[in-house]
């Protein structure tokens, strides 16, 4: 008798290009052999290359939804995307239903070609100690924790936080990724991309491969290796800005 997937959960935007939001995280849950279930927060009018209008859809049917999914499931992790703001996602840390339930929030603070989703930050401490995982890129780093750096930005989130900083912008080392623990540790994570090119919802990829790894148990450094892996084969897949999953 074969073993009963975890289920996992992503609540973010749809993209219809199927790159980034819970289209991407879909197809990674289902490589990574995790059963994956999605609640959407809004309908964007995006491709690959250009991003025009994000429509959030009403509250009460997103949580509609949810509640709907959690009278039949549990979800020991939580894949969140794109919100549109602090409150909703503090409405869902502070969920009845979701006490034990940990959360890897990507944070979507504006759209690769530019699109600014203007997230209020002033009550981020409050709410970050009931999130699991961020996983900020260089400039979103820089833009939650207003320090002038993204080492010290890292530095300071994780005092509430696990972050995993991806390295993707970076001038130098490009690629090269850390993991700040909340325990004040600092893991590098060196790129062995070869071929890898860039790809319209990578961050996407990542945190929702972290979100299945830590569903199967994975320990903390497995996981994330495994997930930078993971997204590193659709980097690698081919030369467009949509990527292909593969294992």
């Amino acid at each position: 008798m074969k073993k009963k997937r975890p289920n996992v959960l992503t609540i973010a935007g749809f993209d219809p290009s199927g790159g980034a939001g819970i289209l991407a995280d879909i197809k990674t849950f289902e490589q990574l052999k995790v059963y994956g279930m999605a609640v959407q927060t809004a309908n964007t009018v995006q491709n690959e290359h250009s991003f025009y209008e994000v429509n959030w859809i009403d509250r009460k049917t997103i949580f509609k939804q949810l509640d709907c999914l959690l009278e039949k499931h549990n979800f020991r992790y939580i894949k969140i995307g794109l919100i549109p703001d602090l409150e909703f996602l503090q409405s869902l840390t502070k969920h009845p239903k979701l006490k034990e339930s940990k959360f890897i929030w990507d944070t979507v603070l504006s759209s690769s070609s530019g699109f600014d989703f203007n997230l209020n930050t002033q009550e981020l401490e409050q709410i970050l100690p009931g999130i699991f995982m961020i996983t900020p890129n260089l400039n979103e780093v820089k833009l939650l924790a207003k320090k002038e750096t993204p080492e010290e930005s890292a530095k300071f989130l994780a005092q509430f936080t696990n972050v995993y900083l991806k390295g993707g912008h970076a001038e130098k080392n490009i690629g090269k990724d850390y993991l700040y623990t909340k325990e004040g540790k600092v893991y590098p994570f060196r790129n062995h991309a070869k071929t890898a090119t860039e790809k319209h919802g990578s961050g996407c990829i990542l945190s929702s491969a972290l979100t299945a790894h830590f569903a199967k148990e994975y320990p903390l450094i497995k996981a994330c290796l495994k997930s930078k892996d993971y997204t590193k084969r659709v980097l690698e897949s081919n030369p467009s800005l949509l990527g292909y999953h593969k294992r």
